[in-house]
């Protein structure tokens, strides 16, 4: 297989099956209502187009969480998206928390910082969930996934996330078969964590790179040597690789110390609707 070939995408298979999923799983659990924090970028766009093929929009609850210095551009895009699927939205301000954070801490930098915005985001949103009776949707992708580049019990939490097997450059592929609003589309990735932050400089390489890489080593299991005949510089192999190895932490359940005859996560693995 080739890294272009793993990346192959069938948008309408795709939505189809995502939606269905979506519909399944929340009925699973006996809610009828789903919560998430819509930040304008196209992630958060994709998981809610979805949702609205799915269920109602009405019972989608949209939460737009600007910080003081957050793009005024994320924001009018997340209000645009609320105004063409006609959902059910509040705009929240998190500066006070994250105020409050800095005020405690005293010395935390940009990237604590960033980390508690993304978690005082997901604490509203669980709270609306339990307002609301609802479902929090996820909107991480698998390459972020991958490269672990989210924050734990921040934007990685969800109870359930119809894009985590989507690469960002699907993702792409998707949002114009599902008619994202094209300023969404086209505008560079980013968490919105401070001021002209991207998610590129940050990872330090392009998704349209890195996506074409996972594939061939995660999809297609080829080797190093492989990855690097095929023309991936032989640093930039070994660096996505150990980043996928020292963030498998981030992608499963708290490791239990196996004590009884029957542990969570070792020999207890039932899907969570296993008594159905």
């Amino acid at each position: 297989m080739t890294p272009d070939g793993a990346l192959d995408l069938d948008p309408r298979w795709t939505v189809e099956i995502l939606q269905k999923f979506i519909r399944t799983e929340l009925h699973r659990t006996g809610l009828r209502d789903l919560v998430l924090g819509l930040s304008g970028g196209i992630d958060s766009a994709v998981s809610v187009y979805l949702a609205a093929r799915a269920i109602e929009p009405s019972r989608i609850h949209a939460c737009l969480m600007p910080y003081r210095s957050s793009s005024e551009d994320s924001l009018s895009d997340a209000r645009a998206i609320v105004d063409d699927l006609g959902l059910d939205a509040e705009t929240i301000d998190i500066s006070p928390m994250v105020d409050g954070f800095e005020q405690v801490s005293h010395d935390a930098g940009r990237h604590r910082l960033g980390n508690v915005m993304a978690r005082a985001r997901m604490t509203l949103v669980f709270d609306r969930s339990m307002h609301h009776r609802a479902l929090v949707l996820g909107t991480s992708n698998k390459t972020e996934l991958l490269l672990g580049y989210g924050t734990l019990h921040g934007d990685l939490a969800s109870a359930l996330n119809p894009i985590g097997d989507l690469y960002k450059t699907q993702v792409r592929t998707l949002a114009e078969y599902l008619g994202v609003p094209e300023s969404v589309r086209v505008k560079p990735p980013s968490a919105d964590l401070w001021p002209d932050q991207t998610d590129e400089a940050d990872l330090g390489f392009s998704y349209a790179e890195v996506d074409r890489l996972l594939g061939l080593l995660i999809d297609a299991r080829a080797s190093r040597a492989t990855a690097i005949e095929d023309g991936f510089a032989p640093d930039l192999v070994d660096r996505v690789t150990r980043t996928i190895t020292r963030s498998q932490f981030k992608r499963r359940l708290p490791i239990i110390a196996k004590i009884s005859m029957r542990t969570i996560g070792w020999d207890f693995r039932y899907p969570r609707d296993w008594m159905t």
